[in-house]
Order: structure tokens, then sequence, then C-alpha cells
């Protein structure tokens, strides 16, 4: 499986290259696709009244009033990543726009330990203001802080190569 993700990775012409890592914008656009897709299910989780004109401090004291709501949006956050990462390679905004999440070393599948410390590491990256993510623009093989915590990459696989 490694080695048919590794050559699948890499574009005709380019197989003695390297894998294809998927890039910065790529990445963003999955996770805007997945951010759709999970809004309504995350919407029903929130609280039901949210302030008439919200603001910062608002919607902080309404989300500190249900704690049980913020922790279940989280766990389902983190069920649903690592679910598909393991199982599928990637969440259904990864796979429409032809990337797979795979280990860095084996380019195999990712572990359940490595998906959640990947989700781990997305606090890292978010707690750097962003920098963690911003990485995957200028790194070589497109890692953020997450990808390098959890020693995973994402490889653009063309579909033309994948089914090939």
């Amino acid at each position: 499986m490694a080695s048919t993700l590794a050559s699948m990775a890499r574009a005709p012409d380019e197989r003695a290259a390297g894998p294809c890592y998927a890039g910065f914008w790529r990445r963003v656009a999955a996770d805007l696709i997945d951010n759709i897709v999970l809004l309504p299910v995350m919407g029903a989780l929130v609280p039901a009244r949210w302030p008439a004109h919200p603001t910062l401090m608002t919607v902080a004291q309404a989300m500190a009033a249900h704690p049980w709501r913020q922790l279940l949006v989280a766990a389902f956050g983190v069920a649903y990543s690592v679910v598909f990462w393991v199982r599928f390679l990637g969440t259904p905004g990864k796979l429409l726009l032809s990337c797979h999440l795979v280990d860095a070393r084996t380019l195999g599948p990712l572990s359940v330990g490595q998906s959640l410390l990947r989700n781990l590491g997305y606090l890292v990256s978010y707690a750097t203001l962003g920098l963690g993510f911003l990485w995957i623009a200028w790194d070589r093989r497109k890692q953020g802080f997450h990808d390098k915590i959890a020693d995973s990459v994402v490889l653009y696989v063309p579909r033309r190569v994948q089914r090939g």
C-alpha cells in the first residue's frame, strides 16, 4: 500500500523526483470544504440561543454557559478527523481535492495515535497565531507544525494517476 501511494503521488514524468506534496492553497480549500460539511453538525451541537448582536465577549459567555456542548463539539471534531484520516487517508475536503494524508516515513496510512497527535498539534499551530498553518507555504515538504508533530504529510495525488 505504501509503495502504491508513493508511486501514485508522483506525476508520470516526475517518478524519480519524489512525492508531490499538497500545497498551502489546496489545503486551505480542503479545510474550507470540510468546514462547510461540518457546519450543520456543529451548529446542532452549540448553544441554541446566541446573542442578537454577537461580540467576542457575548459569544464566549454563551459558550461558557454550555461547557458540555463545547466538549461534545471538540470530541466530535476529533473523532471525525481520526476516522477519516485513518480509514480514508483524508477528510472529504482533502479527498475531493485529491489529497491524501499519510505517514511521512512510510507514506502509508496514519495510526490512530498519529491522528490524535496531529489533532493536538493543531493547538500548537493555532497557539502560534496561525504560524503553524502558514508554515505549510514555506516548508519544502509542505508540513505545518501539526504535521511535523505527528510525522505526517499531505500528498497531492492527481485523479488521472489514481485511476491508472
